[in-house]
Formats: C-alpha cells, sequence, structure tokens
C-alpha cells in the first residue's frame, strides 16, 4: 500500500464546532452575549440540502429546475446550528412557528441572519454564498 494512500484510508473526525457571538441582543444567564456553536457538515450533507433547496418544474415538456438560495440559508443555517437547536420544540413554540426552518428569519436582524450564515460557510470552507451558489448549479 502507497505511504500516499495511507493518509486517506484513516477516517478523519468531521465534526468541526466553532462558538461564536452573532450579537448582543441575546444574552447569557451572567448578562454577557450569548454564543451560538455551529459545526461544519459533509459535502453528503450539503447535496442533500441542496436538493431539497431546489425545486423542479416541469411546463410544455421542460424540466427546469429552481435554486432557491433562501431556503438554502435557512436550511443551512438550522442544520448546522449545534446551540440553540432550531428543531427544538420550545424555541419554535417561543418565535410561533412549527417549521424550524422559520426561526433563524423570526429570531434574528438581517444583518445578524447574514452573519451566521457567513460564520457557517467559513466553517464549511466556502468564502461567500456566490461560491456556493455556483457549487449548487452544478448539481
Amino acid at each position: 500500500m502507497s505511504s500516499k494512500l495511507q493518509a486517506f484510508l484513516q477516517p478523519v473526525k468531521t465534526e468541526v464546532t466553532q462558538e461564536i457571538i452573532i450579537s448582543d441582543r441575546f444574552l447569557s444567564e451572567d448578562g454577557n452575549p450569548a454564543k451560538i456553536t455551529i459545526k461544519g457538515i459533509t459535502q453528503e450533507e450539503n447535496t442533500r440540502l441542496i436538493k431539497l433547496s431546489t425545486k423542479t418544474d416541469k411546463s410544455k415538456g421542460q424540466i427546469t429546475e429552481t435554486f432557491d438560495k433562501h431556503e438554502y440559508q435557512s436550511r443551512l443555517i438550522v442544520a448546522c446550528t449545534v446551540n440553540p437547536a432550531f428543531a427544538d420544540k420550545e424555541i419554535c413554540a417561543a418565535y410561533g412557528v412549527v417549521d424550524p426552518l422559520s426561526v433563524p428569519a423570526k429570531m434574528f436582524l438581517a444583518g445578524e441572519f447574514a452573519k451566521l450564515v457567513d460564520a457557517i460557510l467559513e466553517i464549511n470552507g466556502f468564502k461567500d454564498i456566490d461560491e456556493l451558489t455556483a457549487e449548487a448549479k452544478n448539481f
């Protein structure tokens, strides 16, 4: 077996997490800005999110696919945020929604939402949403 290949045969831990502060509007029990814990996801999971955010329309024999960047961003936030867990029934109830995908848009100001998306893209190795959108078009 080649020593060059050996490095790739040993599974590497794919769970990468980071704590970030998005806003000073959310305070922890000690009065400091609350930290949000985000994680990286595998390309397999990212592909699933891209497919869920892509709508297929068949009209007049033509099939068109449309990638919904905003839906993808919401799905990415929910998938990559460890704490708070947006799928938690308590947080959904607090924001008056049933669907966890609706929580981030109701919870964060527009700039905070964008800041969270940027941090999640960074932990996953992307420069910006445009790089990711280009990747989504290749599916």
